[in-house]
């Protein structure tokens, strides 16, 4: 690389790190999926076991990541694991879904989240500009959460400090926030008896359903059938638990990366899981679990059945009475905001690097003046936008975190495979409980993934789809040395 040429810089410490960690993990998710949650398991107890599962999941992949981290401190991260693990082609299935769905996919839906929730505030928002057919609409909220991205892309290629700023201060202010509404929430819930009633009979899972008529329908669950529910259930606490490896993308820009890197890693996901095991608790602590869909307040709705899922909002009004919808729209608004910061800050680097390898669009591999990939960042930003005027970015979601699963299994098997093809590289930091942790890992991922098929053949199957349509795309764009 000539002097001349613009180059990444290390200038993120570790608590940068952890707070891009921290930060890309917490959007919207914690304060709506655990209604969905409830009602597929029906109980306290199944309830925070999923969501200790997924934090276990979550840190040990964590743990794991660090071995391939520190041995590859370099931009594109997760990209660059895969790539050395298994050759080109994998990799470049992995970049090829990270930009159609994963990455891109996750902006567009916590951008339109931004929006909804902004429009508490101005209620505007919800109107519809076009409609075309029954099916298809676009609102003010859309376009507003386009507007976020484009706004977010723009500051984060005006130079790393703009986006390290930005997630520091928001990060802090939801980690802030989310403690306090935890503290809040047990403190007072400890004083009712609405704790001690979802924790009478913790275990007694069931899954409920509402018909078309309103009629509520419960299951109870027992053995196989409640594994297979809680396999199902799992991929909304791991949605919301994701993108903690975006910080490997940005490898190439965090100092001492092979210390910071694995220890980032750590931290990040092991207090985003206490966290939400937490606010899980500060719900049950005010909300009964079971309640009835045509109730008009919190308390008859329980946990199950809050205004749209709004469990996080239906729990604050316990708290805060009143104005407490207004109180986690703004939370959710700096939650989300602070979240897409994150991926697009971290997303880019990734594609620099796919770019660099002649897998992606090569103009993606150049620097501009402040040292950041722009032009990666302006694509990113791009194809974000097209997926939230298209409306289909929740379904996006369901088919990402499916893929992410598949990609991240690949990832830490890579461990073993480097180990045995590369055992003298220098490997400053080794996976915590080799081999028995990153094992573990594959074997509980692996069966949450069949338990997926099994039980959302359609979702899980048109995510593998979209991976596999990425094997012809390769060998098209291999015929030139990088795409134009």
């Amino acid at each position: 690389m000539s002097e001349n040429q613009p180059e990444l810089k290390r200038t993120l410490g570790l608590l940068d790190a952890t707070s891009i960690v921290a930060g890309s993990m917490i959007g919207s998710g914690i304060f709506i999926v655990t209604s969905a949650m409830a009602r597929d398991v029906g109980s306290a107890g199944w309830l925070l076991v999923v969501w200790l599962l997924t934090g276990l999941i979550t840190v040990f992949a964590a743990l794991s990541y660090g071995e391939l981290a520190g041995m590859m401190p370099n931009a594109g991260g997760q990209y660059i694991y895969i790539q050395r693990a298994y050759g080109r082609m994998i990799s470049f299935l992995y970049g090829w879904t990270v930009f159609t769905v994963i990455q891109t996919g996750v902006i567009a839906a916590v951008a339109v989240a931004f929006a909804k929730y902004t429009s508490v505030f101005f209620p505007e928002l919800n109107n519809t500009i076009i409609e075309i057919g029954a099916s298809y609409k676009i609102t003010y909220a859309q376009l507003v959460g386009m507007a976020s991205v484009v706004f977010l892309t723009y500051i984060n290629s005006r130079g790393v400090q703009n986006g390290k700023t930005i997630q520091l201060i928001f990060t802090s202010a939801k980690l802030f926030a989310l403690f306090a509404l935890i503290v809040l929430g047990i403190a007072i819930g400890i004083k009712g008896d609405v704790l001690v009633a979802n924790f009478t009979n913790m275990w007694e899972a069931s899954k409920t359903t509402v018909g078309a008529d309103g009629t509520i329908s419960v299951i109870p669950l027992a053995g196989s059938a409640l594994l297979g529910a809680m396999g199902a259930t799992i991929i909304n606490s791991l949605f919301s638990s994701d993108a903690w490896n975006n910080v490997t993308f940005i490898a190439s820009e965090i100092k001492d990366p092979k210390k910071n890197i694995p220890r980032s890693l750590f931290l990040g996901t092991f207090i985003v899981t206490i966290i939400y095991i937490l606010a899980n608790v500060a719900y049950l602590s005010l909300l009964p679990m079971h309640g009835d869909p045509n109730a008009t307040d919190a308390l008859g709705q329980g946990i199950m059945f809050p205004s749209n899922d709004r469990v996080g909002a239906a729990a604050a009004s316990m708290i805060f009475g009143a104005p407490a919808a207004f109180i986690m729209a703004a939370l959710i608004m700096v939650s989300t905001f602070g979240c897409n910061n994150g991926l697009v800050l971290a997303g880019a680097r990734l594609f620099y690097a796919m770019a660099k390898d002649g897998l992606f669009f090569k103009g993606a591999a150049t620097l501009n003046k402040k040292n950041v990939p722009s032009k990666a960042l302006w694509l990113q930003c791009i194809w974000a936008c097209v997926l939230c005027l298209s409306g289909k970015y929740g379904d996006l979601l369901t088919y990402a975190t499916f893929a992410s699963l598949l990609f991240y299994i690949l990832t830490i098997a890579g461990i073993f495979v480097l180990r045995k093809k590369e055992p003298d590289t220098e490997r400053p930091y080794k996976a915590f409980g080799y081999p028995v942790i990153p094992a573990l890992y594959i074997l509980v991922t692996t069966a949450i993934c069949i338990d997926l098929l099994i039980y959302d053949t359609m979702n899980t199957g048109l995510g593998l789809m979209i991976v596999l349509i990425g094997i012809p795309i390769y060998y098209i764009t291999q015929k030139r040395p990088a795409l134009d």
